[in-house]
């Protein structure tokens, strides 16, 4: 999905620097269909907000073009033809003072993995221009040097440790966003690998 700007000035500003913005609008819960819900169709969940994302087109392009298609959907399925992306995937893992990671929309549990280039995984890009130094960072979720794929994380505060082993390749837009990001990170969790309680889901995404 490619939405209209409008006239927001974050959004126009980061394009007039050659960057791109897409955005997630998030919900707690819902997600499944339910006897009390209408015709059998999933529940909307409690809306949490939007995230409009800043991608660094310019310093890490390869990473921005992956992440960019699974949010307008414009990546097909290789057998089904269907579009892969993050639409009605959840952030399957919440840890307070740290980050929410999602982008699963294959296993839904942290497991899964895919890209837009042929094969499960791609190369780090630029390690070293943007860090892990202030909350709502975007960065790339990975199992080791090399293994990237649909999986990501926002910092909810600096992660310097992280730096030179997960790429920055983007940020959170504007305060209206970051505060999103908070919502989610208030979440109560269960379980060793901090999965929220409720689905944290993205109801919709795209490009702006």
């Amino acid at each position: 999905m490619i939405m209209n700007s409008g006239q927001d000035s974050a959004v126009l500003d980061a394009i007039d620097k050659g960057n791109k913005v897409v955005f997630m609008d998030i919900a707690l819960g819902g997600g499944g269909a339910t006897d009390s819900s209408e015709d059998g169709k999933a529940e909307e969940g409690k809306p949490l907000g939007r995230i409009k994302l800043e991608l660094f087109v310019n310093d890490c392009p390869k990473t921005c073009e992956n992440f960019r298609q699974f949010c307008t959907g414009e990546h097909p399925d290789p057998v089904t033809k269907r579009p892969l992306g993050y639409k009605n995937s959840s952030f399957h893992r919440v840890i307070k003072d740290f980050m929410i990671q999602g982008g699963d929309f294959i296993n839904g549990d942290g497991t899964g993995k895919t890209c837009i280039y042929g094969s499960s995984t791609f190369s780090d890009e630029n390690l070293t221009t943007h860090k892990h130094n202030a909350p709502g960072q975007l960065c790339m979720a990975n199992s080791g040097p090399n293994s990237n794929g649909c999986q990501f994380y926002i910092t909810c505060k600096a992660a310097e440790w992280l730096d030179g082993k997960h790429c920055v390749f983007g940020r959170v837009l504007d305060a209206e966003s970051l505060m999103t990001v908070r919502k989610c990170e208030l979440v109560p969790t269960k379980g060793g690998a901090n999965q929220p309680r409720y689905p944290l889901r993205v109801v919709e995404c795209g490009e702006l």
